[in-house]
């Protein structure tokens, strides 16, 4: 199986190459795009449809968690502020989005969505994760969180 083809299943077995650090809640993992460099996504523990679908206990961790790694984006990345993002609506299952924004963005951008940007930023190739471009990134964003369990 292509570790693309189900993620969290992939995050699960160690096959997932994105992945930073095992999370309480699940896996942060760098995003595929790194327009916005640092941008991470968290995966829970188990495939679930929405928030909703988890006990009181397992979204507050996956909340927590979710602000770890932005603490994390915050410490390597140094932009302004962080946007946290749980839609399902492409990927129907829980997953979050956390976009690092900066002051080098046009202003109209900054203030916005992020999904505003040109849908090209998700796909064009030179701003796909390369572990060549963004590896010390993606060393540094584990460090950090590893950090935050004690591993």
């Amino acid at each position: 199986m292509n570790w693309r083809e189900n993620r969290i299943e992939s995050a699960l077995n160690g096959t997932n190459p994105m992945v930073l650090s095992k999370m309480k809640s699940g896996f942060a993992v760098i995003g595929d795009t790194q327009f916005l460099p640092g941008y991470c996504v968290l995966l829970p523990n188990k495939e679930v449809f929405s928030l909703n679908d988890l006990t009181i206990d397992e979204r507050s961790q996956f909340l927590t968690d979710m602000s770890l790694v932005g603490d994390a984006i915050m410490n390597v990345c140094q932009p302004l502020r962080i946007n946290y993002d749980i839609l399902g609506n492409t990927d129907a299952f829980l997953h979050a989005h956390i976009f690092p924004r900066y002051e080098w963005e046009k202003e109209e951008r900054r203030k916005g969505p992020v999904w505003l940007y040109d849908s090209s930023n998700w796909y064009d190739e030179a701003k796909q994760f390369n572990e060549d471009k963004h590896g010390k990134l993606k060393e540094e964003l584990a460090n950090d969180l590893n950090h935050v369990y004690g591993k």
